[in-house]
């Protein structure tokens, strides 16, 4: 399965493992999984929560079972993390693609006009400039000045 939900990323890590330590250990009906993202971490409202969980879901650090999303028991591994990022969230390849096939580092309007026209597929500014600041996170591209490169 393939998600599109892209949110903003943090400053590092270690804070996508406290946001996932938001998540119920086990599924529960009972309990409001937004409410207890925003109560518990940074987050601040509903749509960046279900954002959040819906990408926990793609980084396999969640799952979302008939009684509710639960964290899984996968570690914040950065290998595992790569992989998932890759495998599983729609738009990554195609940015890493487009940065890979270049000679110089490029700024996130240029990958995403590369990436839609060669894909003839819309790709909003802000979902590449995101895909591109998780591929630095996750440590599969460099940044510098506002221009990004494949590492």
């Amino acid at each position: 399965m393939r998600f599109k939900p892209v949110p903003e990323p943090p400053a590092e890590l270690a804070d996508v493992a406290t946001i996932r330590a938001a998540v119920p250990a086990t599924p529960d009906e009972d309990i409001d999984c937004c409410a207890r993202l925003i109560d518990r971490t940074r987050i601040s409202d509903r749509d960046e929560a279900a954002t959040w969980l819906t990408y926990l879901r793609a980084l396999e650090l969640a799952t979302d079972e008939p009684a509710g999303f639960a964290r899984t028991s996968m570690g914040i591994d950065p290998e595992r993390l790569r992989t998932a990022f890759l495998e599983r969230v729609v738009g990554t390849e195609a940015v890493l693609e487009t940065l890979e096939a270049t000679d110089r580092p490029l700024e996130a309007r240029e990958v995403s006009t590369r990436v839609r026209s060669r894909n003839r597929v819309e790709k909003p500014l802000e979902r590449t400039d995101r895909i591109l600041e998780w591929a630095v996170l996750l440590e599969l591209a460099d940044s510098e000045g506002g221009q990004y490169r494949p590492r």
